[in-house]
C-alpha cells in the first residue's frame, strides 16, 4: 500500500492521519498524530462468514505502554500486565460511538486495536483513539461506511477550549467528550463543575462544528485509496410474522414496560416472550431468533413511546428525576 497522509488544524494544533506506513497486513491501519502524541489504530475482521449469530462480536482494545512516555518498567514487575483502569475505560469510550454505525446483519468477529506509540504528556490519546478507530474501519474493506470524529471540549475563564491539555483540564470547569458523524452527535460523555445547561448546549454546538473537518480528513484519506467495501448480509424481514407477533404481544409489553421494578418488569416481558414463542411453535419452525428480534424491537418501541409521549422512563422516573443514591462508610 502506498503511503497516504492528510492533515488539518484542530484546536490550534495539527492533526495528522497516515496510512500505508506500518501494520500493512491489517485490513485498515491508521497512524494518528496530534502534537507529539501518536496512536496506531488497526482494524481486522474474520475472513469467512460463520453460522448466523444475532450480535456484533466487536472487540476494541486500547493499550498504553510505558515506552510511549520513554520509560522502562522496573522493580519486581518488569513486564506490563493486564489493562489498567484508564485503558479499559478508553476501550469502552471508543466502542460506544462505533458499534451503532455497523450495518444491520454484519456479525463478523471484528477487532480494533489501539496502541499508544508516543505520549507527549500534554495531549490525551483517548480522543485520537476514537478518530483512529473510525479511520481504520472507514478505509478498510469492512462494511463500516460512516466516519466518526471526536473532540474534547473544556472551559477555562469562561472560554471554551477544544482538546484542552492535561494542565488546562485540571482547571477546567467542563470536560465534555463528543463523538459524532457529519450530521449527528453519536455519543456524549463527561462532567462539569455546576455548569449551566446553556453552556453545555454551546459546547455541543462547538463540538459538532469541530467534528466536521476531522470527518472530512477521513473521507479525503479514503478517496486516495482503492477501497472495495464488503456487503453485509441483508436481514430478510417477514411482514406477516412481524404483524402476528405484534398483535399477540404489543399490548402486554406496553403494560410490562410501565412496571417500576426492574426484576418484575423483566419477568413479565420474559413471560410474554415465552408465551409468544410457544404459541407460534417458533423453536420447532426455526423462527426463534426472528421472533425474539421482533419482540426486542417492540420492547424498545414501547419504552421509547413511554418516554417521548408521557415523559416517563421505564423505572417510573420523569425526565428530570435522578435515581436515589446513597452511600455508607466503614462497611
Amino acid at each position: 500500500m502506498t503511503e497516504r497522509k492528510v492533515e488539518s488544524e484542530v484546536g490550534g494544533r495539527t492533526l495528522i492521519l497516515e496510512t500505508g506506513l506500518i501494520a500493512k497486513q491489517a485490513q485498515g491501519s491508521v497512524l494518528v498524530t496530534y502534537g507529539d502524541t501518536v496512536v496506531l489504530a488497526t482494524a481486522v475482521a474474520e475472513g469467512e462468514w460463520k453460522e448466523p449469530i444475532d450480535f456484533l462480536p466487536l472487540t476494541v482494545d486500547y493499550r498504553e505502554r510505558a515506552y510511549a512516555a520513554g520509560k522502562i518498567p522496573g522493580g519486581f514487575f518488569k513486564r506490563e500486565g493486564r489493562p489498567g483502569e484508564k485503558e479499559v475505560l478508553t476501550s469502552r469510550l471508543v466502542d460506544r460511538p462505533l458499534r451503532p454505525l455497523f450495518p444491520d446483519g454484519y456479525f463478523k468477529e471484528t477487532q480494533v486495536l489501539l496502541t499508544v506509540l508516543s505520549a507527549d504528556q500534554t495531549n490525551d490519546p483517548d480522543i485520537l483513539s476514537i478518530i483512529g478507530a473510525s479511520a481504520s474501519l472507514y478505509i478498510s474493506p469492512i462494511p463500516y461506511n460512516e466516519a466518526v470524529g471526536a473532540v474534547r471540549v473544556g472551559r477555562l475563564d469562561g472560554q471554551f477550549i477544544v482538546n484542552p491539555t492535561y494542565e488546562q483540564l485540571d482547571e477546567s470547569t467542563l470536560n465534555l467528550v463528543v463523538a459524532g458523524t457529519k450530521d449527528h452527535i453519536v455519543m456524549v460523555e463527561g462532567g462539569a463543575r455546576e455548569v449551566p445547561e446553556e453552556v453545555i448546549l454551546e459546547a455541543l454546538a462547538l463540538a459538532q462544528d469541530t467534528l466536521r473537518p476531522i470527518i472530512e480528513m477521513q473521507e479525503d484519506l479514503r478517496s486516495q485509496l482503492d477501497v472495495e467495501k464488503e456487503s453485509a448480509p441483508e436481514i430478510l424481514s417477514d411482514p406477516g410474522l412481524e404483524a402476528q407477533v405484534k398483535g399477540m404481544a404489543q399490548e402486554e409489553i406496553r403494560q410490562a414496560v410501565t412496571l417500576t421494578g426492574k426484576m418484575e418488569r423483566q419477568k413479565q416481558i420474559d413471560t410474554v416472550r415465552d408465551k409468544v414463542l410457544d404459541a407460534l411453535e417458533a423453536e420447532d419452525n426455526g423462527n426463534a431468533n426472528t421472533v425474539n428480534n421482533i419482540l426486542d424491537s417492540v420492547e424498545k418501541e414501547e419504552a421509547r413511546r413511554l418516554i417521548t409521549e408521557k415523559g416517563v422512563r421505564p423505572d417510573g422516573r420523569g425526565l428530570k428525576d435522578i435515581r436515589s443514591i446513597w452511600g455508607k462508610v466503614s462497611v
